[in-house]
């Protein structure tokens, strides 16, 4: 077991994307093996000492950063399995917590597999990916990391090990019942809040008659330490297409993607995107600071992704031209990609973006102020509406991007000082506001980490989050994980 103190080898341990400050603890331990990683939880357990559980920094919420105890990196435990293939053609994959998404995409691709879910940062950890059921931009057609965990090995604080596969262990209405494998019992009362019915990752997942393996997906390292999990693949694809096409008009951008998800949605549709992204004018400005080859007239954008059959590629190709012409669109002036290398590059552009957000937060020393909302996408074009009016009224520069295809948008505020800041803490309340009143989340694939606790209560109200803390303290009765995740410690007491 590997254990750090010196407070510069810790200190990259107490950061993440969110720049949130103050961040400290006593140690950083790195099992190399299983059982060190039981024996650490078990003795921090006993000790009452707060344990939080690390990934790879790429987090926005940060759920990362300790305020105090101690850390548990699991990075030694990186193994990757063997591929299981199984009747219907996909397979599956069994992962330690330390495995980078970058290394296991590369080895299922290898092999002519292909991981759907496809997070943004692919330096993360599958763990951190699990514990907030992360998404990327081709969840519009594939849907969430939860989507494609099949199985979990759960380290509970108490030293007891649950292993979880996916559809066998059900809950009656709101109560699980879980067995460790020592035998142990353990009965769940869940809580009884309703989930919006819109892409979400905002505390806990809950439903009646859930599979249990589901509670511990998106649970931000508050219940339970992720040892291992099975994870299912996908034969990959014959060939796949990227595209960007640029708008003279913001409105012709958005009509565009309606359409696009529309007829994607249609099974007699040769349209079939995996992903529908969008970038508003603020958006496309910053890049240009950095790819200039960005159309100067565009005011809009919007970035797809399609699987391709060889022999349907020019069909498909023509289709969305159509498409794009039909809209408004700078047809002559769009991207099309099919090689690899094309199509990296395209993806590349888009993959900035937030990169550079961050870089102009962490220049200005400033935590970030962007949304993980997603509504209902009837009500989109109203909380777009509402997007432009409230940020541009309050004399704050912002940028929209993000998955559209699924009502889904990253507003981010780029405050150039500390008073701008707190003036765009103050405009998020009223954007979270609007959202909820509309039935959406106030985050859809972030999770609500340790800067958005006021807006899971917006969601569900304080009974709602009370709930949450008991259901924790009846997983993690030492109260030790993952503290201030979700909900602040205090609701612990």
């Amino acid at each position: 077991m590997l254990v750090k103190s010196d407070p510069e080898l810790i200190q990259s341990f107490l950061e993440d994307y969110s720049n949130i400050k103050g961040g400290f603890c006593e140690s950083v331990i790195m099992p190399q093996t299983e059982e060190e990683a039981v024996e650490t939880v078990s003795e921090c357990a006993l000790a009452k000492t707060p344990l939080t559980v690390t990934g790879a920094g790429t987090g926005v919420a940060g759920a990362r950063v300790p305020f105090g105890g101690k850390i548990l990196s699991l990075e030694k435990l990186n193994s990757t399995g063997n591929i299981t293939p199984s009747q219907d053609g996909a397979a599956e994959i069994i992962i330690g917590p330390g495995a980078t998404l970058k290394d296991f995409m590369l080895k299922v691709e290898s092999e002519g597999y292909f991981y759907p879910p496809d997070p943004t940062e692919k330096t993360s950890f599958i763990m951190g990916n699990i514990s907030t059921s992360a998404s990327g931009a081709r969840s519009f057609k594939y849907g969430t990391t939860r989507d494609y965990v099949t199985g979990l090995r759960i380290l509970l604080s108490g030293g007891e090990i649950i292993e979880l596969k996916r559809g066998s262990i059900f809950a009656k209405k709101r109560n699980i019942d879980l067995i460790a494998l020592s035998g142990k019992s353990i009965s769940l009362k869940l809580p009884g809040y309703k989930m919006p019915c819109v892409k979400n990752a905002a505390g806990y997942y809950v439903k009646d008659d859930m599979d249990a393996i589901d509670l511990f997906i998106g649970q931000e390292g508050t219940l339970g330490v992720i040892l291992g999990a099975t994870l299912r693949i996908i034969k990959k694809p014959e060939g796949f297409m990227d595209c960007y096409a640029f708008f003279k008009r913001p409105q012709d951008a958005l009509d565009f993607a309606y359409q696009a998800r529309k007829k994607s949605m249609a099974s007699e549709s040769i349209l079939d995107a995996m992903s529908i992204e969008y970038f508003d004018l603020n958006a496309l400005n910053l890049l240009r600071e950095k790819h200039s080859i960005i159309p100067g007239t565009a005011e809009g954008a919007i970035y797809f992704q399609q699987e391709l059959k060889l022999k349907a590629g020019d069909n498909t190709m023509s289709s969305w031209a159509d498409l794009i012409t039909e809209c408004n669109g700078l047809l002559d002036e769009t991207w099309f990609a099919q090689t690899d290398k094309e199509r990296q590059q395209l993806a590349d552009i888009r993959h900035d973006l937030p990169d550079m957000v961050n870089e102009y937060l962490k220049r200005h020393n400033l935590s970030k102020v962007g949304t993980d909302i997603a509504v209902r996408h009837e009500n989109l074009p109203e909380m777009i509406k509402f997007y432009n009016t409230t940020i541009a009224e309050a004399g704050l520069r912002y940028l929209m991007f993000g998955h559209i295809g699924q009502a889904h948008l990253h507003v981010n505020i780029l405050p150039k000082d500390a008073k701008e800041h707190e003036r765009a803490i103050a405009i998020y309340d009223r954007l979270v506001e609007r959202a909820c009143s509309l039935g959406g989340t106030p985050t859809a694939e972030h999770g609500i980490g340790k800067i958005k606790h006021k807006y899971l209560e917006m969601l569900y109200g304080k009974h709602g989050v009370m709930e949450m803390a008991v259901l924790k303290k009846q997983l993690d009765p030492a109260c030790i994980l993952g503290l201030d995740n979700i909900f602040p410690r205090e609701l612990l007491l």
